[in-house]
């Protein structure tokens, strides 16, 4: 059994070199590009909510409050009317970068911690470097991959967009995998 003390170079590393990647596929290659549409008339959208003084949350449209309400009338002709979906407000002003990006190097470092956890009471000192890339890659990809399946399920995430992260999380988790196998300790 391996402790995590073992492996806190392969947990910075990995969580380094994931969020380095994130940060190209994101910024630098273009699969995402078209992940989110614009509104065919931005300014009006804009200007219909502005008056309701949104705080930055999550919001639903038509918004039921409870099973029961859902077997209204009135509710499902909304429902039925239209549009149906999920908004989410963010504060005012331009998106704090700088915090969003620690934010996620900080979610990184997380989950290569469980990932040396799972691998360091799966796999002895001195596995072998397949095996410690076969345990981390796969704890790895389930961490990133599979959470944003359920967005596709529930929230209308279009599943192409859902694939694209699949699939980026592959990447990771080969990158993460690969760190391991290399530092797992002797």
């Amino acid at each position: 059994m391996a402790t995590l003390g073992s492996l806190w170079l392969p947990i910075l590393l990995s969580a380094i070199i994931v969020w380095i990647a994130s940060a190209i596929i994101w910024m630098v290659l273009p699969h995402h590009k078209k992940d989110s549409q614009g509104l065919p008339d931005e300014d009006a959208a804009r200007a219909a909510l502005r008056p309701q003084n949104l705080g930055p949350g999550q919001y639903n449209i038509p918004h039921c409050m409870s099973m029961a309400d859902m077997k209204k009338p009135e509710v499902q002709k909304r429902f039925d009317e239209g549009p149906v979906g999920f908004i989410t407000i963010l504060p005012n002003g331009m998106p704090a970068m700088g915090k969003n990006m620690a934010l996620t190097f900080v979610f990184y470092l997380i989950i290569s911690a469980i990932v040396a956890y799972v691998a360091g009471r799966t796999l002895a000192p001195g596995s072998d470097y397949l095996a410690v890339f076969r345990v981390a890659g796969t704890v790895t990809w389930l961490a990133y991959g599979t959470a944003v399946i359920q967005d596709a399920i529930w929230f209308g995430r279009p599943w192409l967009s859902v694939i694209k992260s699949v699939f980026d999380a592959l990447v990771y988790a080969l990158l993460a995998a690969g760190v391991f196998g290399w530092l797992w300790p002797s």
